[in-house]
Order: structure tokens, then sequence, then C-alpha cells
């Protein structure tokens, strides 16, 4: 993600404002100029200062709007992670659902002390072909510093970096706690806490910025012309493949395949709480989406942004409907979760390129990565990998739908796109296939114990109840 030029009014609209200012500095001396239905905003301050000094107050102006956008829009991708945790509580079995509970939040936790202390640095700080500095922490640039030690004279620093320094920071933080999320739910109901906790470190304070350098960090991918507008590889596929990885490792939950090789129903146990969930999450990428656009200081990026969010919109709901008539041809049945996993399909598959102006595309992208989804999910059950919710299909099969679709909509050149999408499966999945091997090998382990799980996490690793006005009976499980 690069930032452009902030400055976005033109020459001609800065003098027109400048004559209306000055026209009522000569009749009504310094009365604000304030926004009529939020389409301009210019402080009161101005009015009593000299009209040449109009231009930078237009790039003050600029800054804050950029440096709100960010904020505003990574608080709502922060929000997802709500959405992720109704999504996989509700997935899950009753007697599982305060694991998912405290696992997510441990992990939105994680990432952000992760990236602050090391991730961000090593994505996009001093970036080489293929990594960053290795310096640790990262904050406010010396010009902000100044001028909040009351250094007026750094304002003009500070707003020609375009945004606040810790603004971007905030915005990329909560896109590595996504990547994050994706493998909570994937391996949900067997692998202990500390072990994913562990994982959950590594993967956001290396491998994921180790990728982002590569891509967003100006590094080798970045330079041979790969596009990734919000993340269909770079945060969803890295995430399906950490996840991938992890499944192949922990195995399946017990008695998920019988031996006869049909596959046991683990139905959700709250399905309004998944429905929730999946609303959520398409609230919080429009965020996720529309944030990328990285910058609010011009009509442009307001024009934009409004396409970026209705084509996120328009291929989730394509991802919903298409995944809900193919339900039945691949499952048998019209199948509700089918369908929400076809909403996430249809954003993951998006995300890549949602900046198109030809909105059919939108529907199109977000069509097939329902279909891909649906048959996704069915070909694991096939291959006997345990995906408690989803998250490989929707966010590994989808995201690289998404990346190669960039080629075909949005101008994306194909070498460049399938380098990436290998490169980053192969990376990503070898690292994160040698550290859940080590884990699974280490005194740790990564599976609880037979006990534990047929009891639940809950009771048996917690001690707290999701429903304790529930009587949990134990299951029976089909030996092989």
């Amino acid at each position: 993600m690069y930032s452009g030029d902030v400055r976005g009014l033109s020459h001609k609209t800065k003098d027109l404002l400048v004559a209306s200012i000055n026209s009522v500095r000569r009749s009504i001396k310094r009365i604000p100029v304030v926004s009529v239905g939020g389409l301009l905003v210019v402080p009161a301050f101005l009015l009593g200062q000299p009209s040449v000094d109009f231009a930078e107050s237009i790039d003050e102006i600029s800054f804050v709007f950029n440096t709100f956008s960010f904020l505003v829009w990574g608080a709502l991708v922060m929000w997802m992670c709500a959405g992720f945790t109704m999504l996989e509580s509700g997935s899950v079995r009753t007697k599982n659902a305060s694991m998912i509970c405290l696992k997510n939040i441990g992990l939105y936790s994680i990432a952000g002390l992760a990236f602050f202390f090391i991730g961000y640095n090593l994505m996009y700080v001093d970036v080489g072909d293929f990594i960053g500095s290795f310096k640790l922490m990262y904050g406010p640039s010396s010009d902000e510093l100044a001028l909040l030690n009351g250094e007026e004279g750094a304002l003009g620093g500070v707003v020609d970096q375009g945004y606040a320094t810790m603004s971007d920071w905030f915005f990329q933080m909560v896109f590595v706690a996504t990547t994050a999320s994706i493998v909570s739910g994937a391996l949900a109901e067997r692998v202990r806490m500390w072990p994913f906790f562990i994982f959950t470190l590594a993967l956001t304070a290396i491998i994921y910025p180790i990728v982002g350098a590569w891509t967003w960090g100006g590094g080798w991918l970045s330079q041979m012309g790969f596009q990734d507008f919000a993340g269909s590889t770079i945060v969803h596929s890295t995430g399906g493949w950490a996840a991938l990885a992890g499944v192949m490792i922990a195995g399946p939950r017990l008695g998920k395949f019988r031996a006869n090789g049909d596959v046991r129903p683990t139905p959700p146990s709250n399905v309004l709480v998944v429905t929730l969930g999946v609303f959520i999450l398409w609230l919080g990428w429009f965020g996720f989406n529309g944030g990328s656009q990285l910058k609010l200081g011009s009509a442009v990026d307001a024009v934009a942004m409004s396409n970026i969010l209705v084509n996120t919109n328009l291929a989730a709901a394509a991802g919903v409907i298409v995944s809900l008539a193919f339900s039945r041809f691949i499952f048998g049945r019209v199948d509700l979760i089918v369908g929400l996993n076809g909403a996430i399909a249809g954003l993951v598959s998006i995300t890549a390129g949602p900046d198109l102006t030809d909105h059919y595309w939108a529907v199109i992208i977000g069509a097939i990565g329902g279909i891909l989804c649906s048959a996704g999910m069915r070909l694991l059950e096939k291959l006997k990998l345990d995906d408690v919710v989803g998250a490989i299909p929707a966010h590994l099969i989808a995201g690289v739908w998404g990346t190669l679709a960039v080629c075909v909509a949005a101008g994306g050149d194909f070498i460049a796109q399938i380098v990436g999408v290998l490169a980053v499966g192969v990376f990503v999945f070898v690292l994160s296939w040698l550290l859940w091997k080590a884990l699974a090998l280490s005194p740790l382990g990564i599976r609880v114990t037979r006990d534990v799980e047929e009891l639940g996490q809950d009771a048996g690793e917690l001690g707290i109840e999701a429903y304790p006005e529930f009587v949990l009976m134990p299951e029976t499980y089909e030996e092989k």
C-alpha cells in the first residue's frame, strides 16, 4: 500500500476558495467558514491569516482528512475481530466457545504488540528486496514530536508527510490481526491455547511482515509489478496457507471422519451468532478495502473510495447468492453456512482489485469466488482436512482467485500475479508447516488431550463455560 500525492485540490479550486474567503473577510472579520453537509471544512483561523497562506492551510486540511481516514477505517477493520469471534464461537460446539473468545482477543493483542516491536519495521522501514529493518519499536516522526512540544515551525514538515505517522501504523496493524484470525477458526476445538499463541507471535512478527515487505513495502514482488490492492494474497492467502499447514499437522477433530470415510456432521451451535459475525465482517470490509485507498485529501480519492465500497458490496452479495444456488448441487441441499462463507469468499476475491470502475466485474469476481469456496469446502472433506469454519476455502482459495482476477479486470500482469501467489504460498506454507511441526514435537504439543477434547476446552482448559446453564453430555466417537 503506497500513499500518493495528498495535495488533491487543483490550483483553480484553490484560487476560487481564496477569492471566496477574502470576500467574506472584507465584510465579516474572523467568522468561521464551516462545512455544509460535510462538503468543506475550513478552520476559523484561516480568516485571520493572509490569503497567501491559504495553500498551506489546504495542505493541512488534506493531512487531517488523510489521518482521520486511516484512524476511522482502521477502527472499523479492528471491529472485524468481533466478527471473527462471533463466526467462530457460533460455528464450534458450545463446549469450546469460551476458548474461541479467549483466542481471538489474545491474538489481537499479540498482533498489536508484535507489529509494534518488530513487525512494522520489517515490513516498511528501509526495505530492500526482501526485508526491512530489524530495529525495535516504532513511533512518531521527529517533526511530529517537535510539533507536540510546541514548535510551530515543525508544522510544515508534519504536513508534508501527508498523514500522521502512527495513524498509518494503526491501519497496517489491524490487517495483521485479520491474518491471525483466519488461523484461529480453521484449527478450532483441538489446538492448545499457548502453542496457538506462539504460532500467532511468529506469524504476526515475522512471516506476515516479510510477505508485506515483498509487496506493499516495495520489495521484489512490488518491483516486478505484483498488484494486490488490499490483500487478497498478502493478508487472506497468507492466513489461509498458515491455517492449511496447521490443519495438516494437527489432524481432524475426534470422530470427524468415520472409518468408512463418511463425514460426521458437526453443525454450528449458534447459527444466529455465525450470521451476525458474517455481517460484522461485511461491515468491517468497507474499512478494509475503502481505507486501502490510503488517502482522502481530494475529490478523486473520494470518488475512488466510493467505487471501492460499491464493488466490495456487490462482490459479497454475488458470493452469497451463487453459493446458495450451487450448494444444492455440491452438498445436496441449500446450505446457510455455505452461503455465509460465500459472502466472505466474495469479499476476499474482490480485495485484490476493488478499485474497478466497471462494477459488473465485481459481481463476476465475487460470484466465481463463491463457487470456488463452496467446491473447496467439499474438497477438504474429501481430503479429510478438518477446517471448522471453512477458512481455507474462503480465504486461501478465494484469495488466490481474486489475485489472479486482477489480470482480467484491472490490468494486472499475469506473470507477476502468478509468481506472487506461488512465492507467498511456498514461503508461508513451508515456514508455517515447520513451525507447527516443531510445536507438535515440543513438550507443549499442539493438541489437547482426548479427555479435554471430549469434555470441551472451556471446562477442560479454562474452567469457564460459555453456556453454564446447559448440561454438557459426553460425546461418543466411533473407533477406527
